[in-house]
């Protein structure tokens, strides 16, 4: 980590003190990013991004406020601290706004046993747009396939220093490399979208530009003719692609934040059977090479290995320091932050058991439903757990593919679903969300 970084944050906290904070802390990022598109074998659009951003949390006594900047200087620092407390002193008391005990700071701060960033330098421009190139030309082999939407490729990294009056003081830096292609079958009111992409830390891990287009026509091409399906109760198979969205829900209500607010269909369920026995989930910041792996959460406590799930059974909430405070718990290291924004919690990399059953078993077993591989659009009742979404997928007959659909309705209630779901064996292992498809009984399908 730059000194730099090191000594700006420094140097806010210094002002904060200098103005009348009580405490402080102060987040330091940099970051750059290059991506290009192409269409018809031409540069669509070429991006190149730089930016430095800071941010200064400052309490004065149970009142905080929080200013950022993209500028570094010395006039800018002290006029951001000034206003920072000026703004503290008429904020609302905020009886559990505060930094993290000392003693329970990270004493591991060092994030390279994660293996976070790419050694190897950013691929030059024109290396990006070879790649998109050729996964352009791989989607456009594909029969059937009648244009290319874009095709891109791209690159960035991101550093974060961060530092607090309570002794802590520690960063490191990311990268990202990425491919896709959006391919398009049919033509006029007939032509049907899909897509593939691959985003990794290292350019290395990357899967090869030729099977992300060919992989995006194939899925454009299977989606054509689709119809809606028939209504009624059928069972729903979540398509890997798409299934860690349900988990996402799960997630969502186990939060700190709604929890404490008491905005949870999930708020009675602690100790309680909310997956399939025999089923946990599994938050592990300390993946290496994977996007939510950090050694330390925003409040500078150290992230560790915990089951949300155990068993089937809800083991406790996902918290920062506020929402643990409310709720009376210890914090469980999962805070977030942007550097014009409070900390709050949120997840970071998660695994579901997996099965015995591979997505082909799967839909032979469900026999007669929809195998959904998009969804579109959200209804979520919060406090009840009842659920909507448009979807699109494929028609299941006598366990067999019978042919693509969309314009459809799927709803249920998630406490129900999420009880009785079989998981497949399919998750990608080098994804943040490692979940599998998923077949849920018993769910409202609306087509026809």
């Amino acid at each position: 980590m730059a000194r730099g970084d090191e000594d700006i944050a420094q140097h806010l906290l210094d002002a904060a003190r200098a103005a009348g904070a009580d405490a402080a802390d102060a987040l330091v990022l940099r970051g750059h990013s290059v991506s290009v598109e192409m269409r018809a074998g031409a540069l669509e659009t070429a991006d190149r991004s730089e930016a430095t951003d800071i941010g200064l949390r400052v309490l004065v006594g149970q009142r905080q406020a929080i200013v950022s900047a993209s500028a570094t200087g010395a006039a800018t620092v002290t006029a951001m601290a000034e206003r920072a407390v000026a703004m503290a002193r008429e904020a609302p008391e905020d009886p559990y706004a505060g930094l993290a005990d000392p003693a329970a700071l990270a004493i591991a701060r060092d994030a390279r046993a994660l293996d976070l960033a790419d050694p190897d330098p950013d691929p030059a421009p024109e290396a990006l747009q070879r790649d998109a190139l050729a996964a352009e030309a791989a989607a456009l082999a594909v029969p059937g396939v009648t244009q290319v939407e874009s095709a891109g490729a791209g690159c960035g990294m991101q550093r974060l220093f961060m530092a607090a009056s309570n002794g802590f003081a520690g960063g490191y830096g990311r990268t990202t490399r990425w491919r896709s292609c959006s391919a398009i079958s049919g033509a006029g009111t007939g032509m049907e979208r899909d897509h593939d992409a691959d985003v990794r830390s290292h350019r290395g891990d990357l899967r090869s530009a030729d099977d992300i287009g060919r992989l995006a026509g194939e899925r454009a091409v299977a989606r054509t003719g689709a119809t809606k399906p028939p209504t009624g109760s059928f069972p729903v198979l979540y398509d890997e692609r798409i299934a860690a969205s349900l988990i996402g829900h799960l997630l969502a209500a186990v939060n700190g934040a709604a929890v404490a607010r008491g905005a949870s269909w999930l708020l009675d369920a602690l100790g309680e059977p909310v997956l399939p026995d025999g089923l946990s989930l599994v938050e592990d910041p300390h993946r290496p090479r994977i996007s939510g792996s950090r050694p330390f959460d925003a409040e500078g406590l150290p992230t560790a290995r915990r089951e949300i799930v155990r068993d089937g059974v809800l083991t406790g909430w996902t918290m920062d320091l506020a929402s643990a405070r409310k709720l009376g718990l210890p914090p469980t290291a999962n805070a977030v932050r942007g550097v014009s924004s409070p900390p709050a919690p949120s997840n970071w990399n998660i695994a579901l058991t997996q099965g015995d059953r591979d997505r082909a078993a799967l839909i032979r077993d469900m026999g007669t439903g929809l195998l959904v591989t998009s969804l579109i659009g959200s209804t979520i009742n919060a406090n009840t757990g009842d659920y909507s979404r448009g979807a699109s997928g494929f028609w299941v007959e006598n366990g067999e593919i019978a042919r693509p659909v969309n314009e459809c309705t799927i709803a249920g209630n998630l406490r129900d679903m999420l009880r009785g779901l079989v998981p497949g064996n399919d998750a990608r292992a080098h994804l943040s969300r490692v979940v599998p498809s998923l077949l849920v009984e018993g769910m409202t399908v609306a087509g026809n």
